[in-house]
């Protein structure tokens, strides 16, 4: 397991949060807000950290080479060398999340339904740029060579585990609903944005689910 960056807020606090980002073109959507949420964690004494996935953000890993299995990896020895005593995943960050920790599942989301939406935006882009591709097409080649999808260069096992994986929630996490939260949701923003009254409620609802209050 190589080393990865990590945003942390660490102050040695008996609470420590593990957060997981969303991954592919949603990671991009909640980058600032992410950071948001967790200064507002730490404002209410739990320390956080959010650690660069392999083959993401600043890592030097080859994201082509990465899979579930080996994200799931990363983020369980993360939890490990932080001693995170709880979870926060946000949307696709939940298929990554370690079975045993408590914590919350903020919008979960299907991998298949990722997938898909992935390949949509490539089809609607290779239709603007004068080219004929499918889904099918596209995924027939794709569990075998690896495919481009919205700037992120997916290998053929990862494509394959998208299709196959459900990513059910164990029941050691919280599902927090958008509608917990409120507001329009940062995913189907057209553009990066960042929401405070959002990132007030979720913050506050995990900060007082890990303080009990």
């Amino acid at each position: 397991m190589g080393e990865e960056m990590v945003l942390g807020f660490d102050a040695a606090r008996a609470q420590r949060l593990l957060v997981i980002p969303p991954l592919f073109d949603e990671a991009n959507k909640f980058r600032h807000q992410i950071f948001e949420i967790m200064r507002r964690i730490d404002s209410r004494e739990v320390d956080c950290f959010l650690p660069d996935l392999p083959g993401c953000n600043e890592s030097t890993a080859d994201l082509t080479q990465q899979t579930l299995g080996q994200w799931r990896a990363a983020v369980a020895a993360a939890a490990t060398h932080f001693r995170a005593t709880h979870v926060l995943a946000i949307r696709s960050g939940g298929w990554l999340v370690p079975g045993d920790i408590p914590g919350w599942l903020y919008a979960p989301v299907k991998p298949r339904q990722v997938l898909r939406s992935l390949l949509r935006a490539r089809i609607i882009a290779a239709r603007e740029a004068g080219r004929d591709e499918t889904s099918d097409g596209l995924l027939e080649t794709a569990r075998t060579e690896g495919i481009e999808l919205a700037g992120w260069p997916l290998g053929a096992q990862l494509v394959r585990e998208l299709e196959a994986e459900e990513a059910t929630p164990t029941g050691a996490q919280i599902v927090i609903e958008h509608s917990d939260v409120g507001g329009q949701p940062l995913w189907l923003r057209a553009e990066n944005d960042d929401d405070p009254e959002q990132a007030d409620a979720l913050a506050a609802i995990v900060a007082i689910g890990i303080h009990g209050l």
